[in-house]
């Protein structure tokens, strides 16, 4: 195997990676990187990532719908919060979407000179790992935490992938080791495995239980998002 897979746990850790000539594929289950998944397989032209609540908004005066979220909730003037539902929409067929998250778009943003930048989620982990088989480029996964902590499930996607891609990518670190052997534990009932983690509890108190078990629901779409310029658009 020439080519290697790496996994940074936080953003805060970035700075320990080299992006070179690596695929990223960026991660936030719950819920950012699900909606974009969910976003682009249902006919949102674009998806573009801020790291902030002022620069979204001001995409709206130039026809974007602006969607926000911020520890968890909905920002109350946006058009949109952070729920994948919200993104099935078919009124946003054809449509521009601006978007801030709390954890998700600052880890996109931190991306960018990357070779190449996805959007990977357990909605599309077959095609994301498909498309790393078929790169020429290593792959280092992002996993979007929360606030700079290491999460559950960006982890679990992250041994998802590392599992899915075991016999093209061999390790380039401890991190993939351990996030596939986590993954391996918890496969058969991802619901039950995280019900315990912080965001899981943290989503339950404001109401949002079907966007969890909807996050966790592995191959929905085979659509990928990939960031070109400032712009998610289907790959």
């Amino acid at each position: 195997m020439s080519k290697t897979i790496d996994v940074c746990l936080s953003p805060e850790l970035l700075h320990l990676y080299s992006f070179g000539e690596k695929l990223v594929v960026v991660v936030d289950i719950l819920r950012a990187t699900s909606c974009m998944t969910a976003g682009i397989a249902n006919g949102v032209e674009s998806i573009t990532p801020k790291a902030n609540l002022e620069e979204c908004r001001a995409l709206k005066s130039e026809g974007y719908i602006i969607a926000g979220e911020r520890n968890g909730e909905k920002v109350e003037d946006f058009d949109l919060g952070n729920s994948p539902f919200g993104y099935m929409n078919e009124d946003l067929k054809g449509k521009k979407v601006a978007v801030t998250t709390t954890n998700g778009t600052v880890a996109i943003n931190k991306s960018r000179n990357a070779k190449e930048v996805i959007i990977g989620s357990f909605l599309n982990l077959s095609a994301v790992a498909d498309h790393c088989k078929n790169s020429p480029h290593n792959v280092l996964i992002l996993c979007a935490g929360w606030k700079g902590r290491v999460n559950m499930e960006d982890s679990l996607f992250a041994g998802a992938l590392v599992e899915a891609l075991s016999d093209t990518h061999e390790s380039a670190c401890d991190p993939p080791l351990m996030t596939a052997k986590m993954y391996e534990a918890a496969k058969h009932d991802l619901i039950g495995f995280v019900e315990k983690s912080s965001h899981v509890n943290r989503l339950k108190r404001i109401g949002i239980g079907k966007d969890i078990e909807f996050c966790l629901s592995i191959d929905k779409y085979s659509e990928i998002p990939v960031l070109k310029g400032e712009k998610l658009i289907k790959l």
